[in-house]
């Protein structure tokens, strides 16, 4: 099963001036993003977690309009957390061959709290998706879950690549609200 993946959906939307320069930069670069993640890693699903992490640090951060080169920036975070989570692994995997801090390995996967919150997050974004408009949702879907490209989901759906740029327009804009609305 693939996990949904908001933060590449969100390189359709329009740029605002209220949204940092960074925000800007990862959402026109999430491909190469995940692709140079995916290297480090060897595992897309891992790399895709990077770059929601990175994405996550970076709306943290607040302004950062004193970043000279928004794309550089992006890269070597999102190289650092890459770097940081294969060190995680080889500790997890050093301590667990060892027979070592059983207990300590365990609350340091990604497996307790946070595979809850993820699993939680996760189930809240399938109820915001689901209520999408049913159109929408399924434009939504097959580029989000089945990663098939804007001129083949047009081609399969009988519709204009114009039409299924403004549902995903739509949906992001949606889902984006929501969660915004929720978190609050």
């Amino acid at each position: 099963m693939t996990p949904l993946s908001f933060v590449p959906a969100m390189s359709h939307l329009p740029t605002s001036p209220h949204r940092s320069p960074l925000v800007d930069a990862l959402q026109t670069h999430y491909h190469s993003l995940l692709v140079a993640a995916a290297r480090v890693l060897r595992s897309r699903d891992c790399a895709a977690d990077v770059v929601q992490d990175a994405y996550l640090k970076v709306v943290a951060m607040g302004d950062t309009g004193s970043v000279a080169n928004p794309l550089a920036f992006l890269h070597r975070m999102t190289r650092n957390l890459s770097i940081d989570l294969l060190r995680e692994r080889e500790v997890r995997e050093r301590h667990v061959d060892s027979g070592q801090l059983p207990e300590q390995v365990a609350d340091a996967s990604p497996g307790g709290e946070r595979r809850v919150m993820g699993q939680q997050r996760l189930a809240l974004l399938a109820s915001i998706v689901d209520e999408l408009p049913p159109r929408c949702r399924e434009v939504f879907l097959l580029r989000k879950v089945d990663l098939l490209h804007p001129d083949d989901i047009a081609g399969h759906l009988g519709i204009s690549r114009n039409m299924v740029e403004k549902h995903l327009r739509k949906a992001l804009v949606h889902c984006q609200a929501r969660l915004e609305e929720l978190e609050r």
